[in-house]
């Protein structure tokens, strides 16, 4: 089947279109990190060790990473409208299981489920905008769509702050049953429906995929715990790496895979893939142990660590238009890069600055630099990403980075957060500077590599075939710097 869409003009417009996925990425992106400023209430509310706190944030994120490219082919096969709806639904209903949630346990499960709408949901969004803008429009919807995602960004940690000092951290989870609730008729109202390939489903790359993230992640968590000699740990590590290999040759040799590795031979998939994983890697994990940083070792309230958390993660709320638009004239390839380094530059300034006793003053030109870095990256990767596909394969161009971004995210906290053990701890203030401070170094050091990556982007325009009204293939704009 190939790809066709009805006219947006019949369902409401680019407008609509717009606001819609805006606001269901949003839901998505704001669960990645509203717990973190809720997770010591949540351990004095509900128990757990470390490990717990980790998979509080990582059973999100893990389904999340290891369903969206499956999300993504649901879409393509069975109506992107349809399995957009399907997945929102899905994600509502876990966000008001997570809220009910009696122990750590259910809440960790809550959370997995939670993962799974939202894998189904977040790429089937960026697909379903393409679909409504025209090429030439692209960079700055890309752009409002990258802002939207940032205002989650950096609002996470200040709603789940805000929330969990005035009221309870139940109403993190609360706060996404109106939102979905009043998007699902939008949804099957303005939204036109759309399909990709049609080709069969990919169970096999599926279940290949999924236990070897789960394997890598389980025993990176639990190695810090149960020892990096214990039995599960090591058949978690050994088992994950030989079924993702299993996966990239499923990938190569499959006539229908999930994401064919083939696409893998283009520069630019390859190196703004790369460059999100290892990204989101060094961020992700960075995040997690800095606002437990601002919390019990500065001893800032939740609502204070969230506050003070804005420079960093509010900044794509402002500069993520801008990139969009400076993406679409000089390339993306630049914008991105730059925004990795001075990410990095960000995050390397605050493990030096770290101390048991730090002035927020001191932490405050690491926290601007990494925002600034941040808000470079977001709109000019999509745009990246889109670009480096043919229109027919934007579906799972979509669901294949977002799922390598979340599994960065995922690997981040459980590799960060095993050196956090290795050198320190939660015993004293003190204990905890001595974890943080090669944690957050290390996270510097992986994001300059994602920057690295970027810089493999070719620089030189090649137009790529965009799907028409009609389904037959036409010339596309697609931003400067972005080439198969």
């Amino acid at each position: 089947m190939s790809q066709h869409s009805a006219p947006p003009a019949r369902r409401g417009g680019i407008g609509w279109a717009l606001a819609i996925t805006s606001v269901a990425g949003f839901m998505a992106a704001l669960d990645n990190l509203v717990v973190t400023t809720a997770l010591p209430s949540i351990r004095e509310d509900l128990g757990g060790g470390l490990h717990d706190l980790e998979w509080t944030v990582s059973a999100y994120t893990l389904t999340f990473a290891v369903l969206l490219m499956f999300g993504a082919a649901l879409g393509d096969r069975f109506g992107r409208r349809r399995l957009f709806g399907v997945g929102l639904s899905i994600f509502t209903l876990a966000s008001a299981a997570a809220a009910l949630a009696p122990g750590i346990d259910s809440l960790i499960a809550a959370r997995a489920v939670q993962g799974v709408g939202a894998a189904v949901m977040m790429p089937l969004t960026l697909t379903l905008l393409t679909a409504a803008v025209p090429a030439e429009k692209r960079g700055m919807a890309y752009g409002i769509w990258g802002a939207v995602n940032g205002l989650a960004v950096a609002s996470g940690p200040l709603i789940g702050g805000t929330l969990t000092e005035h009221v309870s951290w139940q109403w993190i989870f609360w706060l996404n049953v109106p939102l979905g609730i009043a998007l699902l008729p939008l949804a099957r109202l303005r939204l036109a429906e759309s399909h990709g390939t049609g080709a069969p489903l990919d169970i096999p790359g599926t279940l290949l995929a999924s236990g070897g993230l789960f394997g890598l992640v389980y025993g990176l968590v639990r190695g810090p715990a149960d020892g990096w000699t214990a039995p599960a740990v090591l058949l978690g590590l050994f088992a994950g790496a030989a079924l993702l290999a299993g996966y990239v040759l499923h990938g190569a040799r499959a006539k229908n895979p999930m994401l064919p590795m083939r696409l893998f031979r283009s520069r630019a998939f390859a190196g703004i893939n790369a460059a999100s994983m290892l990204m989101f890697l060094g961020m992700f994990g960075s995040i997690f142990l800095l606002s437990q940083y601002m919390q019990g070792v500065l001893g800032y309230s939740p609502t204070e660590a969230g506050l003070r958390m804005l420079p960093w993660t509010g900044m794509p709320m402002l500069v993520a238009p801008v990139a969009g638009i400076l993406s679409d004239r000089i390339g993306g390839r630049p914008v991105v890069a730059a925004g990795l380094f001075l990410q990095a530059a960000g995050l390397a300034y605050l493990a030096s600055v770290a101390t048991a006793d730090a002035s927020y003053a001191s932490q405050l030109p690491g926290l601007t630099l990494s925002g600034i870095g941040m808000a470079l990256f977001f709109a000019p990767a999509s745009a990246l990403v889109m670009a480096s596909v043919s229109a027919k394969e934007q579906g799972i161009a979509s669901g294949a980075n977002n799922a390598l971004r979340e599994v960065g995210g995922a690997l981040g906290i459980a590799v960060m957060s095993s050196i956090f053990s290795a050198q320190g701890g939660y015993e004293s203030a003190q204990s905890f500077v001595d974890g943080l401070r090669p944690a957050v170094a290390v996270g510097a050091g992986i994001v300059a590599l994602a920057g690295v990556a970027a810089l493999a982007v070719p620089a030189r325009l090649r137009a790529l075939p965009e799907a028409t009204g009609a389904g037959e293939p036409a010339p596309a704009k697609v931003p400067a710097g972005a080439t198969r």
